[in-house]
């Protein structure tokens, strides 16, 4: 399988093992891989990031990376990690491959099996981070190691970029471009924490999403002040009722509708195949996205409603300080996913306008703001090759997300980033974050083989410029 790999990859589909069936050697270096991984507790206030990244750089030492292109950076109790496979440079400046070693916090007494074993299952991996996103981690890895051994020379240098806090603050993503440009710098990057395809619930493909824009994510406190008193001599103001005055008007707002060339071609694409009235709001916004009625029915589906506009939604409030007192203030925080290309500042000046003067609106920590990535011929057509390799004839489709990954650092500063998943799984069997957290083992391998593809298109023989 490795010789001649890329005219293998590239002329046929790749034949997956059945249930049951003995491994490649690939395959069974990626479930080894994988099993390690699972099993450290990489949760926040564990401390276990650097112990994971330690053991990646031994597998990487061992296939033959020298520490001079192993880079551990420590940050406080967790730690980045950057892997660069040396090319020839015909083929351009690098190309990033991201991963986050870090997994959401799971309690083992809640889980029906140990969330920190592999556990094979039902066809099923089972385990904290088998789709968020230890099985990115380990793709890379594996391929990585695979073509070091197979004698594979890239015609750029590819560069793994592996985080540790993507599922908390995010420092270490944005320590490395600040601090570290020099190690992770690239023409674009590829992340394995967006993107992805999906399976109906018979399990056949329907779509593969290529994910090039992301919002911003962004928290805003709205605060109201007042000098209080006893309870028994009640105020006309309140600070109680003024915050929840201001919230009605934040509740009542909707930010004006957007759009950029991923949410007309992701709109045209999933509007052939979506059925009803949303459907055809797809369709019309796709034609023409001044349709203020298409924009209004998108508007009223939770799950359509982020592609077309910034949303800011109240979370969480405190006020007062004694059952028995006026309250002194009260808060409210605001979470807010911000449209691509809208500055965080625009979105906490709206909020101001809307709540007036006597409420005050700050932003809580940082926020980073970013464009969405244009579509790139190359990319586009290296995704599409390589799903096609898994999944033959599927479509692929630009795809803006709601939500946010550490590709929003690299955007922001400079580098376009694709959301490029390779695992296709039933919106059902997502569990990410969730309790008993699984993929289908047939994607994971499939995830392998198309990772493997995808590489030898981009830094293969031909793909020098």
């Amino acid at each position: 399988m490795l010789k001649p790999l890329f005219v293998s990859l590239l002329t046929c589909s790749v034949a997956l093992p059945a249930m049951g069936a003995t491994l490649d050697a690939n395959q069974a270096r990626a479930r080894d891989i994988f099993s390690h991984l699972i099993a450290f507790k990489t949760e926040i206030g564990q401390g276990q990031v650097p112990v994971m990244a330690n053991y990646l750089a031994d597998q990487f030492r061992a296939a033959g990376f020298p520490d001079s292109d192993i880079h551990i950076i420590p940050h406080g109790e967790t730690a980045a990690m950057v892997v660069r496979y040396r090319g020839t440079g015909k083929g351009g400046k690098p190309i990033a491959l991201m991963a986050h070693m870090d997994v959401v916090t799971a309690k083992p007494e809640d889980w029906q099996r140990d969330p920190f074993k592999l556990i094979e299952e039902n066809g099923y991996f089972y385990g904290r981070g088998t789709e968020d996103i230890k099985s990115g981690v380990t793709v890379l890895a594996a391929n990585f190691i695979q073509l070091k051994k197979a004698g594979f020379v890239p015609t750029r240098d590819l560069i793994i970029v592996y985080t540790g806090d993507e599922e908390t603050s995010q420092d270490t993503m944005d320590d490395l471009v600040k601090n570290h440009r020099d190690l992770v710098d690239a023409e674009f990057a590829l992340n394995t924490d967006a993107g992805g395809g999906e399976l109906g619930e018979d399990g056949k493909p329907l779509v593969f999403g290529l994910q090039t824009a992301e919002k911003a994510y962004a928290d805003f406190e709205l605060t109201t002040r007042n000098p209080g008193g006893h309870s028994s001599l009640p105020r006309a103001d309140n600070a109680i009722y003024e915050l929840a005055d201001a919230l009605k008007k934040v509740q009542g707002y909707a930010f004006p509708v957007m759009w950029n060339d991923t949410t007309i071609a992701s709109f045209k694409a999933l509007g052939a195949t979506t059925q009803g009235k949303v459907g055809q709001a797809m369709r019309d916004f796709a034609k023409d996205p001044h349709d203020a009625a298409a924009a209004a029915v998108l508007a009223a589906e939770p799950s359509e409603v982020g592609k077309t506009r910034t949303t800011c939604v109240a979370t969480m409030l405190r006020g007062g300080h004694a059952d028995n007192a006026l309250p002194q203030s009260a808060t409210a925080n605001i979470n807010c996913r911000v449209f691509p290309g809208v500055a965080i500042e625009t979105v906490r000046k709206t909020l101001q306008d809307q709540v007036g003067p006597k409420v005050e609106v700050t932003l809580i920590g940082h926020a980073v703001a970013s464009d969405a990535s244009p579509l790139r011929p190359d990319v586009v057509d290296a995704v599409t090759k390589a799903v096609h390799t898994i999944r033959p004839g599927v479509t692929v489709t630009p795809v803006q997300e709601s939500g946010a990954t550490d590709g929003i650092y690299f955007r922001a500063a400079g580098i376009p980033t694709y959301g490029v998943n390779g695992m296709f799984m039933k919106n059902s069997d997502s569990f990410a974050h969730g309790l008993n957290e699984r993929v289908p083992v047939k994607s994971f391998y499939d995830d392998v083989a198309y990772w493997h593809a995808l590489l030898t298109l981009l830094a293969g023989p031909g793909s020098a410029k």
